[in-house]
């Protein structure tokens, strides 16, 4: 398939597939007349990226998965570097909702404080 058809089958746009392999993630052969053309793989390469990205990977932590998927492997998860990256930024999000959850009861707490005590301040306009 074409750029174009890969683009449309991955719900992306051709500007992204071609900044994908400037990062050397997708892998186009070429045609007689030099027009890039992509297998399956690499579809379903574009698309674990893509669904990486939507997680909060970066192109440079979808490397490992797209390793994988090149190895043979099904969904690129199952290789050690792909499951130690998922490690990663399962505690990463950890530590992010940690510090949320922090902000969230000093919040709560400042305004709990503020109704049980009368306003101080008048408004006029």
């Amino acid at each position: 398939m074409r750029i174009g058809e890969l683009a449309e089958r991955a719900g992306t746009s051709t500007r992204t597939i071609r900044y994908y392999e400037q990062h050397g993630l997708v892998r186009p052969g070429r045609s007689a007349n030099g027009y890039r053309v992509f297998d399956e793989q690499e579809l379903e390469i574009v698309r674990k990226i893509r669904a990486l990205l939507e997680l909060g990977f970066d192109l440079v932590d979808a490397r490992p998965f797209v390793t994988c998927l090149r190895s043979g492997h099904r969904s690129g998860d199952e290789c050690p570097e792909s499951v130690e990256s998922l490690q990663a930024k399962l505690a990463e999000i950890d530590e992010a909702i940690d510090k949320l959850s922090t902000a969230r009861q000093q919040l709560s707490a400042r305004i709990r404080a503020v109704a049980d005590t009368p306003p101080k301040c008048e408004f006029s306009l």
